[in-house]
């Protein structure tokens, strides 16, 4: 699964997320994302987020290839970013 293809199944889901006006306030681009199978149903999408051209964290939530939404990727654990 790519970000294109999220991208594409969430744009009725979540309109917003990968929209050019979100994307620009974080400072990023579709290309900064990377995608991590976590099982048979759900990937980890993460990037960096910049405020003010500084570095403020990363964006990250879990597709779920079932409903295509985005949820909160706050349970992930950090080495999985690696």
């Amino acid at each position: 699964m790519t970000i294109q293809e999220i991208k594409q199944r969430t744009k009725d889901t979540e309109p917003n997320y990968f929209s050019a006006k979100t994307l620009s306030f974080f400072n990023q681009k579709l290309s900064d994302f990377k995608v991590k199978k976590l099982n048979d149903t759900e990937y980890l999408i993460h990037a960096p987020s910049y405020w003010n051209g500084r570095l403020m964290g990363e964006s990250m939530q879990v597709f779920d290839t079932i409903t295509n939404n985005l949820k909160s990727a706050s349970f992930v654990d950090a080495d999985l970013l690696k």
